[in-house]
């Protein structure tokens, strides 16, 4: 039996780690422009913590990271311009949470390339969301966002305003029903 200790590694010495560290800052610049990013590169890149993204998460309904197992979060380019307007409204403009909700709300804000930030129903500040074991259809499932057409975009606005009269149509039988019964 070898009882031979294995030979102790040395430490790294402090200007390595940081060349290492530096090396994989630079491994995430080679990414593409359309690649999805995880929330340390965000936060690097925004220069703020993670902890403040995932609160952002709460207070902007907009903000929707693909969540992988594990809780893992990857933000689409679209996620980081939404992240990044939201950053230089809140840090650079001075504005309040509140404000920048309101922003959205009211289809003020838009982002570097022009594009307005749709307001997504969601809890106002102070409420609480409903969480997926709520029983929220689909929530567990991936958002995604495609680039539309004017075409498409009216076609799936008509698509939208028939559901929402079939779902209206069906409330007014319901309650029908409901009170021919009772």
């Amino acid at each position: 039996m070898n009882n031979a200790k294995p030979a102790a590694r040395p430490e790294a010495h402090p200007s390595q780690q940081s060349a290492a560290q530096g090396s994989a800052r630079a491994r995430r610049v080679e990414k593409s422009a359309d690649a999805f990013r995880t929330i340390s590169e965000v936060a690097d890149e925004l220069e703020v913590p993670q902890h403040v993204l995932r609160f952002w998460e709460t207070k902007f309904a907009q903000i929707r990271p693909l969540k992988r197992g594990g809780g893992r979060r990857y933000y689409r380019p679209e996620d980081i311009d939404l992240l990044r307007a939201i950053r230089g409204l809140l840090y650079d403009k001075g504005y309040t949470i509140k404000g920048v909700q309101k922003l959205i709300r009211e289809g003020g804000l838009k982002l570097a390339d022009g594009e307005v930030v749709p307001d997504v129903p969601g809890p106002l500040e102070g409420e609480e969301a409903a969480s997926p074991s709520e029983g929220t259809p689909g929530a567990d499932l991936p958002l995604f966002r495609a680039t539309l057409t004017a075409d498409q975009v009216r076609e799936v606005k008509a698509t939208v305003g028939e559901l929402t009269e079939l779902r209206d149509r069906l409330r007014r039988a319901l309650e029908a029903c409901k009170r021919a019964r009772g």
